[in-house]
């Protein structure tokens, strides 16, 4: 059975950085793409990041691009989503996703992801 564990949300102000780390478990990690996702409250889960099966693809969402950067350590089976020049509307509980199917580059389709993790809170408040 696939587990995912996320780890490293909190509260950080405007401007700042915060790191959040998956780890995974049950299958082997390094053969499926992984994913972001993000939901805040009233709203729908959305894409925030992806990456291939093998990390040479990446995708973001065009709200995170060029502050926002997604990586995998296969070694360790974890995945990573560096978060730089956060803004109050970063805020959400987010989510660590992996796809059902190996050998796939990155997609950003919520419904191609069969494992989800139980959520990490970001908070952006001054």
């Amino acid at each position: 059975q696939v587990q995912l564990v996320e780890s490293g949300g909190g509260l950080v102000q405007p401007g700042g950085s915060l790191r959040l780390s998956c780890a995974a478990s049950g299958r082997t990690f390094s053969l499926y793409a992984m994913g972001w996702f993000r939901q805040s409250p009233g709203k729908e889960r959305e894409f925030v990041s992806a990456i291939g099966w093998n990390a040479k693809s990446t995708l973001y969402a065009d709200s995170v691009k060029g502050r926002f950067s997604i990586s995998r350590d296969n070694a360790e089976s974890m995945m990573y989503l560096q978060m730089n020049s956060l803004k109050p509307e970063d805020t959400a509980v987010y989510y660590c996703a992996a796809h059902g199917r190996p050998y796939l580059n990155a997609t950003w389709r919520k419904a191609q992801y069969a494992h989800w993790g139980q959520g990490t809170q970001v908070t952006v408040s001054s």
